[in-house]
């Protein structure tokens, strides 16, 4: 653009003062600028936690400065013991129990510690036919007996299932059918006289009725609980929703309310969504979903003995480990590893639901989980 004669001195002189102007300026503080990811970056941000365990439904608990581990393998049940969750995956398997039974498909095992004496508790069978079963020894990777049927009340299809003692009465908790045909997975509980056997009828405690458990179906999947006891004493059930074979797997929670009953359905508040999951769209709100991981699922909160009277303190966080796979790898059973991970307790968060006989609302601690 052409600008008349006296107009372009003007501008040639306001231009030189402003040049000086800046010259006399001290220079703008320097910012920091963190850099972007490499390429090679983000391929070790994928892998963060992850173990060299390609595995699913990590079990996990401490006994005084040791880790041990139960896992399927080897044709039956695998038990490891390092100093360090990490650690697990380099140390050597034992098998403790071989499927000579032939009792098919076997399942999750839960190891737990109870008076001195190792529980594992896992699932075998085949189709309709998947049980509840343990084993036991006073040795942590040697010496179990032979695997006992959990005379679990309905005699129905069960998975998942894992002990807990909670106010001086023990219970077991497990995922399962309502009938005889795989419609939907339901948590259920029953009350144990000893670390063996269930005594009376089986409860229901949660069922897959919420939208943001529905997004998978064939079937409605409420499976893999894991219990914990929150600062204010309160029971916590936090389980897995949606189908394992799809990236839509999610951890949710149901919280009981204080002084509730275990076995009655309404004194138990869930999560409105999922805690931690990898689709923001199903995620409880204030909830972020994972950077690095897909359909995180199955978890072990590593407790002391797997005792949840050792449950951790608020403030700090807590290891857990779970099983998920790695953000850029095709979804699929076969990628799932075991992931180490955190987790702290999340206050003044409330649950909420609708058309109850109780009160619409319970407020209490909730959990964050951290990859």
């Amino acid at each position: 653009m052409t600008f008349p004669s006296g107009i372009a001195r003007t501008i040639k002189r306001l231009t030189a003062v402003a040049a000086v102007a800046a010259l006399a300026l001290p220079a703008p503080p320097a910012v920091a600028v963190e850099p972007m990811p490499t390429s090679t970056d983000a391929c070790q941000l994928s892998a963060l936690g992850r173990t060299g365990l390609r595995a699913a439904d990590p079990s996990v608990i401490r006994v005084g400065g040791t880790y041990i581990s139960a896992q399927v393998g080897g044709g039956g049940l695998q038990v490891r013991q390092a100093s360090s969750p990490d650690g697990l995956a380099a140390a050597t398997p034992r098998l403790v129990w071989r499927d000579t039974a032939n009792l098919g498909s076997v399942w999750a095992p839960e190891i737990v510690r109870d008076s001195g004496r190792y529980y594992i508790y896992f699932t075998a069978g085949n189709d309709a036919e998947h049980r509840m079963y343990a084993i036991s020894s006073t040795s942590p990777d040697a010496g179990y007996t032979r695997e006992v049927e959990l005379a679990l009340p309905g005699d129905r299809w069960a998975i998942d299932g894992v002990p807990v003692t909670f106010n001086g009465q023990r219970y077991f908790i497990w995922s399962g059918w309502e009938c005889t045909t795989n419609v939907e997975q339901n948590l259920y509980i029953a009350r144990m006289s000893d670390p063996l056997t269930p005594v009376g009828n089986r409860y229901v405690i949660s069922q897959p009725r919420e939208p943001w458990e529905r997004v998978v179906g064939n079937p409605y999947i409420n499976e893999a609980p894991e219990v914990i006891k929150d600062p204010n004493g309160q029971l916590h059930v936090t389980y897995s929703a949606n189908g394992s074979w799809s990236e839509q797997y999610c951890v949710a929670d149901l919280r009981l309310r204080a002084g509730g009953d275990p076995t009655y359905v309404w004194d138990w508040y869930k999560s409105n969504g999922c805690l931690f999951g990898s689709n923001r769209a199903t995620m409880m709100s204030g909830w972020d979903p994972t950077l690095y991981v897909n359909g995180p699922g199955h978890h072990t909160f590593v407790l002391l003995d797997g005792d949840i009277a050792t449950s951790p303190p608020a403030g700090p966080k807590f290891p857990m480990m779970y099983h998920a796979v790695a953000k850029g790898t095709p979804y699929h059973w076969d990628n799932r590893y075991w992931y180490t991970g955190s987790f702290v307790w999340w206050g003044n968060t409330t649950y909420r639901r609708a058309n109850v006989p109780g009160p619409t609302s319970d407020t209490g601690w909730s959990l964050k989980f951290f990859e």
